[in-house]
């Protein structure tokens, strides 16, 4: 008994302290400025932006609208210092602004990208023409019309032939040759024939990936088909799941190709922190991996889990839920986005 109730508090402390390493973006009911709020909905930075985006890595773009440029603060609102005073940050569309990932941001100073590392340094000089977010030591650049393979040294290996390339993930990131894409490797090498109309990433050992017809299926790394091409459209892997789409009807396949069955649904969210949103006729709910409706279709407005928490909408206020539809923190915001670990 004295194991079990030990095991319990450990649980309980732990869980006490990773709540303390979140925040979230929230904006004050009547406010124009958002703020930092900890799992209990309270300011611990308090909302002062007209601009302000996720922490990641243990810190958060905040854009500055008079200078017109961006900086980097603390967890505790402390500015980081940084090598260059004037820069601008990647915004990718449905993902938002990019900050710090594998230790490393984009940054753009008149119109070259480089990177700054999280100390603040200038790590890769702003020289490029177009650049990604690095992910396992490696990122793809572009500099003189050639898109290259670069290392958080600066080491550069050209990608023979690619037009374009997109971010790694799992080792490997897509690149188009000509009209078609496939796979680069960390050393440049094209090891996906382009053959694909377009491919997304690879998550799970598998990306999805459209052949000549336009149907999608998904691949391996060797570029062989595990899920026949038979969709009109996939999402990349989620925790073991993938959303797909046949005809107008989108539901999940796992990494074998079998289907969960799941319910009637206009749109299904992925799967983060086990579960997925399910919307029907502007409500919306939350499915398990089984298919099972575990959160009631009661709420006109959802985001996804993340880490422990999804943003709710009541009454035209935001608020949190936790996995079982409960609510942690009361609908009282005019705006939330996603909890976040402030940890490096």
């Amino acid at each position: 008994m004295k194991t079990l109730f030990t095991s319990i508090l450990c649980l309980a402390i732990s869980a006490q302290v990773f709540s303390q390493n979140l925040l979230a973006q929230a904006k004050p009911s009547g406010s124009d400025s958002w703020g930092y709020i900890n799992a209990k909905g309270e300011f611990v930075i308090d909302a002062q932006f007209r601009d302000c985006h996720a922490f990641s890595e243990g810190f958060a773009p905040i854009y500055d609208k008079k200078a017109k440029t961006f900086y980097f603060i603390k967890p505790n609102g402390e500015k980081l210092n940084t090598e260059i005073s004037s820069f601008r940050l990647r915004n990718i569309f449905g993902f938002g602004t990019k900050g710090f990932e594998d230790g490393m941001v984009m940054v753009e100073v008149s119109k070259k990208w480089g990177y700054l590392n999280t100390e603040g340094k200038l790590a890769i000089p702003t020289k490029y023409e177009d650049a990604n977010s690095f992910n396992g030591g490696f990122a793809t650049v572009k500099s003189g019309g050639k898109w290259s393979v670069i290392d958080k040294s600066g080491n550069e290996t050209v990608i023979s032939g690619a037009t374009d390339a997109k971010s790694f993930s799992e080792g490997l990131a897509p690149v188009r040759v000509g009209d078609l894409f496939g796979f680069a490797d960390t050393k440049g090498n094209v090891v996906v024939d382009a053959k694909f109309k377009s491919v997304g990433y690879y998550s799970d050992g598998l990306a999805w990936a459209k052949d000549e017809s336009g149907n999608v299926g998904f691949i391996d790394k060797s570029g062989n088909w595990v899920i026949q091409p038979k969709y009109n459209a996939a999402k990349e892997f989620s925790e073991g799941l993938a959303r797909v789409k046949s005809g107008d009807s989108w539901t999940f396949v796992d990494t074998k190709g079998n289907t969960i069955s799941t319910p009637n649904a206009d749109t299904f969210g992925d799967f983060t922190d086990g579960l997925a949103y399910a919307k029907t006729e502007g409500n919306v709910g939350f499915i398990d991996k089984t298919g099972k409706l575990v959160i009631e279709q009661k709420f006109p407005a959802i985001r996804d889990f993340k880490n422990g928490f999804a943003a709710a909408k009541q009454d035209e206020k935001w608020g949190f839920i936790d996995k079982t539809g409960k609510w942690v923190i009361e609908p009282q915001f005019d705006s939330v986005k996603d909890f976040e670990n402030t940890e490096k």
